[in-house]
């Protein structure tokens, strides 16, 4: 399916890759509607940094993904439905995991149920790697056993198992997107590459963190968001989950040694008890296959960890009051 010219909508436009999504597809001409969490200040999110003449371009739409009657009302005239909107803290979910059924499984079935009531021509739900839990072989393929190793985890599994059924009970055009740890500009202090830069660019002399021996496979946001464009333009993909992975890994300790070259920082490590997970929850190893996405589009990862972490540091270089670095961000 070609996606120029198609009206999508975006939820949770407002955020990290939502942000980049949506500066995506206008580039890629298609006209977008961004749904942002409504508050009392007018905020929309990391749209508010995009240039006005690009802002201008945007139907912006501010509700709550967990009200199905603002959802069916954003979804009008819509072609294709990219959902992003989510709770995805993992800390934050073991103290308030009510809060994640209601928007990361709620709101999902509210947007599966406008979208099949506005005969959308797709629907994109957004999972994550986190719904594998700690590898049992790698790398990881779309057919590795789910484990809910936290709220936040087993939220996601019960939407993508909802977004599965109406996919086989109402045949809704429904793909279950699967990133592994996405990075780069904008992103939440809440994950540790964004953790770790901003403490070494404030000058910080220890480095609060967690565990540093789980592994990771980080995909820059570039290539996450030129993942949801060759999955929509790929009709092979409907009924289907498919990751987006890069197939290589690194430790979080090898991590703050390579972020420690580029930054020109140095800091000593220090276990934050805090941002440990309890022992059973740990993701010790997320190492994704991208063998599918390979096999039903033309994708492929093009920036590499190396460079996609110099570009990120460099623009938390600019931006860096925007983070409060003395707070631990759950």
């Amino acid at each position: 399916m070609e996606v120029s010219g198609k009206r999508v909508l975006v939820t949770g436009a407002d955020g990290f890759i939502g942000s980049h999504l949506t500066e995506r597809l206008l580039a890629e001409g298609c006209s977008v509607r961004a749904f942002v969490c409504y508050n009392s200040f007018n905020s929309w999110g990391w749209l508010d940094s995009l240039p006005p003449a690009v802002l201008s371009d945007i139907d912006v739409f501010p509700g709550d993904i967990r009200d199905p009657n603002g959802v069916r009302q954003a979804m009008r005239d819509v072609d294709i439905v990219m959902h992003l909107a989510a709770l995805i803290a993992i800390p934050f979910s073991y103290h308030s995991p009510d809060a994640y059924v209601d928007t990361n499984i709620k709101g999902t079935l509210n947007v599966l149920q406008a979208a099949r009531d506005a005969e959308c021509e797709r629907v994109m739900v957004t999972s994550t790697s986190e719904v594998y839990g700690t590898a049992r072989y790698v790398p990881i393929d779309e057919q590795h056993p789910y484990q809910g190793q936290s709220p936040y985890s087993a939220s996601k599994i019960g939407a993508d198992r909802l977004a599965e059924s109406f996919h086989r009970s109402f045949a809704t055009p429904v793909t279950i997107v699967r990133p592994f740890n996405t990075y780069g500009p904008r992103q939440s202090a809440r994950a540790v590459i964004p953790t770790l830069i901003t403490q070494l660019l404030s000058g910080q002399r220890e480095l609060h963190l967690g565990a540093l021996s789980p592994t990771r496979d980080f995909v820059f946001v570039e290539d996450t968001v030129a993942g949801f464009l060759a999955i929509a333009r790929a009709d092979a993909t409907v009924g289907e989950e498919i990751n987006i992975a890069t197939e290589r890994e690194i430790s979080i300790g090898d991590l703050v040694e390579k972020l420690k070259r580029l930054t020109g920082a140095d800091a000593t490590v220090v276990t934050d008890e805090q941002r440990l997970r309890p022992d059973a929850s740990e993701v010790f190893r997320l190492l994704g296959a991208n063998g599918k996405i390979r096999r039903l589009t033309d994708w492929t990862p093009r920036v590499d960890l190396d460079q996609g972490l110099a570009r990120t540091v460099e623009w938390f270089r600019a931006n860096a009051r925007s983070y409060k670095t003395g707070i631990y961000n759950i």
